[in-house]
């Protein structure tokens, strides 16, 4: 067999950009995994600290390479004491690294697939004479709510961020009507929606979008993003990890055998937005008096650990996938960003909701009110969550079990259509599209 010639192998090159940051970099970690079992060499492009952080995790496929930038934006670990900068940084600073690596890169990719929040990405891709597919990292339903807030005039749009959007509910489908005013409460003053909405401008000029969803998951959205986009677009998802099939060596899963089916509460809010030490003690103590034993993944448990009875065990980080996935794990207390909702979905585990930032607060109502698959810990009049709230919220998702429930029953239903869709009748078309000929030379 002859090999490849130098054509081909660009041919099937697909160079993956990611915004620096946990949740978006990990899908796509994913859909490089997805490419590459369909005989694509796929190159993700990381920052040196973000390529470092992964050289401990398992090998993808020798189909699928890292190549790296300098550390041009703030820390990982540092980001969540100043997102503002952050965003800056991402926005201004990663453009010309990313450019001047895709020069070099042999072959040269065929075409890019870019978070949606790198809006330097199809200028690049324009100076390379290659398509650019879009990746839309969150739900549909968020990218629709931006689309439609985009649609207002300028004075709409900056009266709305100011903080009062109820006006413009109507502009939300329902029954997620209530999702935009969410957007507009918890982004004001940091202008994360002004950022969003002028960002997925840059979308009409896309070759095509990708969605991390599934239709049977955001039906609505799905159908109504037709009426906003010309573009044609694709719902690739879930990309989550394969469910866990073999036992695993990691300590935490030794902890997990050891309690009954569906005992287990699966703790996890956020990779690195702070916590004071008194939020932290409050959710500590809160979790204890629930009686239920609980896993919690969190940085920094070093104030905490006295705090958590014998009942709780705290990590620094773990498998979350796999977590979620085994036989002892009942609810899941989540931050609800949107690959922790896909994988507790995908795990069939109902969720008990606490979100902290940004689109956390649709996912939220997503999970709670139009999914019906978990209850909200958040008490909007109230403004903060007391150890009563937690203990009582953590007892009543707990006892589902007990009940034979409708969110059981739900989340169990949404389990099989994620399973299903796993398979990905739309990334077919994804790959038809990439693949041909117009797509090569546009």
């Amino acid at each position: 067999m002859e090999p490849p010639s130098s054509s081909d192998r660009r041919r099937r090159h697909v160079v993956l950009l990611p915004y620096p940051g946990r949740g978006h970099i990990h899908p796509f970690l994913r859909l490089a995994h997805r490419l590459a079992s369909r005989g694509f060499l796929a190159t993700v492009v990381l920052t040196q600290e973000w390529l470092s952080l992964l050289s401990s995790s398992p090998p993808l496929s020798p189909s699928v390479r890292f190549r790296s930038i300098p550390n041009v934006v703030p820390s990982e670990r540092t980001r969540g004491a100043d997102f503002g900068s952050f965003i800056r940084a991402v926005l201004v600073d990663m453009g010309p690294p990313v450019a001047a690596l895709l020069a070099e890169l042999d072959p040269p990719p065929a075409v890019l697939v870019a978070d949606s929040l790198l809006p330097w990405a199809p200028a690049i891709a324009r100076r390379m004479d290659v398509p650019v597919a879009a990746f839309f990292p969150q739900a549909a339903t968020v990218f629709l709510a931006l689309q439609q807030l985009k649609a207002l005039s300028p004075p709409e749009i900056e009266h709305s961020i100011s903080g009062n959007g109820s006006t413009y509910l109507d502009y939300v489908p329902k029954p997620t009507s209530s999702h935009l005013d969410d957007f507009i409460t918890h982004s004001n003053g940091e202008g994360m929606l002004k950022a969003f909405i002028e960002g997925i401008s840059w979308f009409a000029t896309a070759h095509c979008i990708l969605f991390n969803t599934f239709n049977e998951l955001e039906t609505r959205a799905l159908h109504a993003l037709h009426s906003f986009l010309t573009v044609p677009f694709y719902s690739i998802g879930p990309l989550v990890a394969n469910i866990v099939t073999e036992h695993t060596t990691e300590w935490y899963f030794t902890w997990l055998d050891s309690h009954p089916q569906r005992s287990v509460l699966y703790v996890s809010l956020s990779s690195f937005l702070p916590f004071t030490n008194e939020e932290l003690k409050e959710i500590a103590i809160g979790l204890q008096m629930s009686g239920h034993p609980f896993l919690w993944s969190v940085p920094d448990s070093k104030n905490i650990e006295e705090l958590i009875g014998q009942k709780g065990m705290v990590v620094p980080w773990c498998d979350q996938a796999g977590v979620l996935c085994h036989p002892s794990i009942g609810g899941f207390l989540t931050h609800c960003g949107w690959n922790s909702t896909l994988e507790s979905i995908h795990a069939g585990v109902p969720m008990l909701t606490f979100p902290l930032m940004w689109d956390q607060y649709p996912n939220g109502k997503l999970i709670v009110e139009d999914w019906e698959v978990g209850f909200s810990l958040n008490d909007e009049e109230k403004g903060v969550v007391s150890r009563e709230d937690i203990a009582r919220a953590v007892r009543r998702l707990m006892d589902l079990y007990s009940e034979g429930s409708k969110e059981l029953r739900k989340v169990m239903e949404l389990k099989k259509k994620s399973q299903a869709a796993s398979t990905g009748v739309d990334f077919d078309n994804f790959i038809e599209k990439i693949m041909s000929q117009d797509s090569v030379e546009s």
